[in-house]
């Protein structure tokens, strides 16, 4: 007797079904067409590789999510990927280390973590996204931010939005402008993630509070933290973001949460979440970085697009042509040859109509049913 649960899967995963999957492959088409456009050669990484290895090469990447195994023949611990820009900061550092940079790679695969969080309950999710490896410069992060909504609208995304953040914020102030002691650092970041006046006040982060308001469209936003810029401690930060959002244009809209960091754990001096019009959550963040082991500079983004799969309306059926029993098998190629999908009859009871088919093949040419 079959069990109840056996054709279960387990929480946090999910069947795609043609029509999603359909637009799982479009999608994914469409995003590494862009970033091949731009001079991003794809890469892809193995699915399992030594837990010590990605560990290693970013900080802020917790294993405890990973899946994690012992490897029967070196008797290491393994993990299943939960991040691949983690494996492509390996092959910059290690097999591709003696290519010119700056370095343009991109990627698409599958990540799979052991405990999904409230908010996002999946436990697997396709993951794509770009690095540019070998450059810690402005002129980078825009070209990263610009080739995220650009991927995202050849996806077809729509309304898409940018929030920009600066995750070492905190440290940079703390440093000489408004200095704290490292429990000090600790305790204002702490507070100023669940934008808490009343505990920032508490910790002696006060001289902090302006940052709380320097939120929302990045015209304003950008002015509010220009305030808080005592003795230019912010004045290169703010220049880079006033050229990103230039180069951003009117493209997408743009906002300013500069103390944002949920998501940006391993990010250096820049970072950005990407939105799109009526889609669950965010689609993606990226931003600037250095790769563990080398500390070789990169700027890039990761986009997780199953909520766009699951927003967008499935794609218009394509044209079918039914290929009877005896049919012209070269005409049949020819068809193909020029984008024409086909369904081949097996037995004499199969039905064109049952096939979902358009058309059927006519001596030579297609017919409309």
């Amino acid at each position: 007797m079959t069990e109840s649960t056996s054709d279960l899967l387990p929480e946090g995963l999910q069947d795609r079904l043609p029509a999603d999957t359909a637009k799982a492959a479009r999608i994914m088409r469409a995003v590494l067409d862009a970033m091949d456009a731009h001079g991003y050669d794809c890469v892809r990484p193995p699915l399992v590789e030594f837990e010590k290895s990605l560990a290693m090469r970013m900080s802020g990447l917790n294993t405890r999510k990973m899946f994690r195994f012992t490897d029967p023949s070196s008797l290491r611990t393994l993990a299943l990927r939960s991040d691949i820009t983690v494996q492509v900061g390996r092959i910059a550092a290690t097999v591709m280390k003696g290519r010119a940079r700056p370095l343009r790679l991109c990627y698409a695969g599958d990540v799979a973590v052991m405990r999904a969080d409230q908010l996002d309950p999946a436990r697997q999710r396709l993951q794509l996204g770009a690095e540019l490896i070998g450059s810690d410069t402005v002129v980078a992060a825009g070209e990263v931010v610009s080739l995220a909504i650009e991927a995202l609208e050849a996806a077809g995304a729509k309304g898409i939005s940018v929030d920009l953040t600066l995750p070492d914020l905190v440290d940079t102030l703390a440093e000489k402008a408004m200095p704290l002691d490292e429990d000090g650092i600790a305790a204002v970041r702490r507070e100023l993630d669940t934008k808490d006046a009343g505990g920032l006040k508490a910790v002696g982060g006060e001289a902090y509070l302006p940052l709380l308001y320097a939120t929302g469209p990045f015209a304003e936003a950008i002015e509010r933290l220009r305030t808080v810029d005592a003795g230019g401690a912010l004045a290169s930060r703010i220049e880079g973001l006033e050229q990103i959002a230039a180069r951003i244009g009117r493209r997408a809209r743009v906002t300013l949460d500069p103390t944002e960091r949920h998501g940006f754990e391993y990010q250096s001096w820049f970072g950005f979440t990407i939105y799109a019009e009526g889609v669950r959550g965010s689609l993606g963040r990226g931003g600037t970085y250095r790769i563990g082991g080398t500390d070789e500079a990169a700027t890039g983004f990761s986009l997780y697009v199953d909520p766009l799969i699951d927003a967008l309306a499935a794609d218009q059926p394509r044209d079918t042509l039914f290929l009877p029993l005896g049919h012209d098998s070269e005409a049949a190629a020819r068809l193909r040859a020029i984008g024409w999908r086909t369904v081949a009859a097996l037995s004499e009871d199969d039905s064109n109509a049952a096939s979902g088919c358009t058309h059927i093949l006519s001596g030579t040419e297609p017919k409309k049913l």
